[in-house]
């Protein structure tokens, strides 16, 4: 193929990006903030923390030296959790020229004011700059073990995810392009906070009928948000959508969802936090979503009761309470 990329963020995905672009035949970079994890990665070959056992191809080199990143390539992948994303892009500007391509794994809002990420990527580049998100539903180790996976490629620039989609896609990866990079940041963001709402509930001891009218209400609200924002309803049917939704809310890979378990059952939030020893994007996602629904007038319920379990202290049954105490209306 002959093309480079460079992957910026050395978790479990953004290694298993990596690993797939180096894999499909791509010179690949991966960096890392912490220069001791990164050390160990170039010397085991190795990601031993996350993805234990997989062995790194020999066209996958590693750094933390951004400096390295913006001689490598102009090609770039950001798998960083949100709250670090503009921090990342502020640094690797420093590095780089203004021809750079920026597309990004991360799932969630900017925390500083609720902007969508690819309005942080406007704002510290410009406008013009390739932009582009890898969103769907794919645990990072399936991906890493070669399980069957299909993810969306978003793009306002067919051009951009078109490149891509062929760096990405393999016989066991399937990349879909879409023009509505909103309604897939949407999508990607919303599903963690019904994740959470998905763990409390079956923490609860609550059943299948209970998790199913919640991802269902869920998407409802997803949609909502997403329309009003600028994203196509139809997005929200989609892997971005629907098919994120389902994974993150039934399945105990996802961290959210294991992090909303643990309250139900009656853990401390921050002792949860600690227990999953990773990020849980939709702590910060659910305060997010929530003040954007106030700030537009968007009736979120399911949102804001995980916001007020997760800020305001609020007892895990006492919310699904709220929500089963609303007045009754139609459902469309």
């Amino acid at each position: 193929m002959n093309k480079k990329i460079a992957v910026l963020g050395s978790g479990s995905w953004g290694t298993t990006l990596s690993i797939l672009a180096a894999r499909n035949g791509c010179e690949t970079l991966l960096w890392g903030h912490n220069q001791q994890h990164m050390a160990a990665l170039a010397q085991d070959r190795e990601n031993k923390h996350y993805l234990p056992g997989l062995i790194f191809p020999d066209n996958l080199s590693v750094t933390s030296d951004l400096a390295d990143v913006a001689k490598f390539c102009r090609l770039m992948l950001v798998s960083v959790p949100s709250h670090a994303f503009k921090d990342t892009l502020l640094k690797l500007k420093a590095h780089v020229s203004q021809d750079i391509q920026i597309a990004w794994a991360t799932k969630g809002f900017d925390p500083d004011d609720g902007s969508l990420l690819h309005e942080v990527v406007a704002a510290i580049f410009s406008p013009q700059t390739p932009a582009a998100l890898l969103s769907g539903p794919s645990f990072a180790k399936e991906v890493a073990a070669e399980l069957p996976t299909a993810i969306t490629i978003a793009s306002s620039q067919p051009d951009f995810a078109g490149l891509l989609a062929d760096i990405l896609h393999s016989e066991r990866f399937r990349t879909y392009t879409n023009s509505d990079l909103i309604g897939v940041e949407v999508g990607g963001a919303v599903k963690n906070v019904m994740a959470i709402a998905a763990g409390i509930a079956d923490g609860l001891g609550f059943g299948a009928n209970t998790r199913a009218a919640l991802i269902t209400r869920g998407l409802n609200e997803m949609i909502r948000l997403g329309v009003k924002l600028g994203g196509k309803q139809e997005t929200f049917m989609g892997l971005a959508g629907l098919g994120d939704l389902i994974l993150t809310c039934t399945d105990n890979q996802s961290r959210n969802r294991r992090f909303g378990l643990a309250l139900g059952q009656g853990k401390d939030p921050t002792a949860a936090t600690q227990e999953i020893g990773q990020e849980i994007e939709g702590i910060s996602a659910a305060k997010e979503t929530y003040l954007l629904a106030k700030k537009y007038g968007i009736d979120m319920p399911i949102t804001e009761q995980t916001y007020k379990v997760l800020y305001e202290g609020l007892a895990p049954l006492a919310a699904v309470q709220n929500l089963l105490a609303r007045e009754q209306k139609a459902e469309s």
